[in-house]
């Protein structure tokens, strides 16, 4: 693997894990499209650990505080949400580890991502249109982050988007546009850290090249600025550019998967 082709891999993993636009579909897509070498799990692990870097460094006050609320008992909106996000990890966690293998070969199709991508366009696009936004962050019961870690157990295949189907399940709640998206990178949180802990065992010395460093940090630098451009992004703004970018990205797909036979 070049440094060129790295970089450009981690600024993929960097924007894809926290935009609604699915990471593991660009990385499934970006080797396919320009013919390059499958860069092997140990570089994809990597690059997720790198947005683990990305979300930790941009939260870790909000961590701090909520860890501490929870685990000293006490009955605050904080800890509260400590153990919200601890119960909606579950269900993802479990799902993952359960279904993560058989489901990332049978949907690492181009054309089945290219069709995914439109369709959790739509459905994102109907959510943030049709759903009323009347719940802050603390205004959460614990149905509804129940709700929303099971909606992850989608995001094991390619062009859903882990981000997407959360973001998507938070406006269906009723959480409007800025809290749906920080709840679901909180959420990101335990579970990007427990798939890398149960993949590094992927990781060798060897694997320690160049490229492999600049990837992380690359995926780690464009992970924080993407996280803080769309808290901000989304105070003001609505997901229809992101739907629109789901319509061509999975349009092009089909067309190339389909060209190529």
């Amino acid at each position: 693997m070049t440094l060129f082709v790295a970089v450009i891999l981690g600024i993929v993993q960097g924007l894809g894990e926290f935009l609604p636009i699915s990471s593991s579909a660009h990385l499934v897509l970006t080797p396919w499209v320009f013919n390059w070498k499958d860069p092997g799990l140990s570089f994809d692990v990597a690059l997720h650990l790198g947005t683990l870097v990305a979300v930790l460094a941009f939260f870790w006050k909000d961590w701090l505080q909520l860890t501490v609320e929870g685990l000293t008992g006490k009955r605050s909106r904080e800890g509260r949400m400590f153990w919200y996000l601890v119960a909606a990890t579950i269900p993802g966690a479990a799902f993952g580890f359960l279904l993560e293998d058989y489901i990332a070969t049978i949907f690492r199709n181009p054309l089945l991502i290219g069709i995914l991508l439109i369709i959790m366009g739509i459905i994102l696009y109907l959510a943030d249109r049709l759903s009323p936004a009347w719940k802050g962050l603390y205004q959460m019961r614990l149905k509804d982050s129940l709700i929303i870690g099971l909606s992850q157990a989608f995001a094991l295949i390619p062009g859903v988007s882990r981000s997407g189907i959360t973001m998507t399940a938070g406006r269906m709640l009723g959480l409007d546009r800025e809290t749906s998206a920080r709840f679901s990178f909180l959420l990101s949180t335990p579970i990007i850290m427990g798939a890398g802990i149960l993949n590094l065992r992927n990781i060798t010395p060897a694997d320690l090249t160049l490229p492999f460093i600049t990837g992380v940090l690359v995926s780690a630098v464009i992970g924080f600025v993407a996280i803080k451009f769309l808290l901000k992004f989304l105070v003001n703004n609505n997901f229809t550019v992101f739907v629109i970018y789901r319509f061509v990205l999975g349009t092009a797909i089909i067309m190339l998967a389909l060209s190529r036979g």
